[in-house]
C-alpha cells in the first residue's frame, strides 16, 4: 500500500493520521491474543520465521502465557 493511499483511506474515514506500522502492530498483537497461531500470523506479516514474530510481539505472548497459567490453575483446582 502506498503512503498516499493509506493517507487517503484515513482521510476518507475521517480519522487522524495513524502510522501504517501502528496498524500492522495492532493487527499482529490482536491476532496473537485471539489465539491465531504464531506461524499463521508470521506468514500473514511476511516474516521469515515464527521466532521473529514471537520476539517482536513478546508482550502479546506474555499476556497469553498468564491467561494460560490461570486457566490451567482453574482446571487443576477443579479436577484434583
Amino acid at each position: 500500500m502506498t503512503v498516499n493511499l493509506h493517507k487517503k483511506i484515513l482521510q476518507d474515514a475521517g480519522l487522524e493520521h495513524i502510522p501504517f506500522h501502528a496498524l500492522r502492530h495492532t493487527f499482529a498483537t490482536t491476532a496473537l491474543q485471539t489465539s491465531i497461531d504464531v506461524k499463521t500470523v508470521s506468514s500473514m506479516l511476511g516474516y521469515y520465521s515464527a521466532g521473529f514474530t514471537l520476539t517482536t510481539y513478546a508482550h502479546a505472548t506474555a499476556r497469553m502465557q498468564e491467561e494460560a497459567a490461570s486457566r490451567m490453575g482453574s482446571y487443576m483446582a477443579q479436577n484434583l
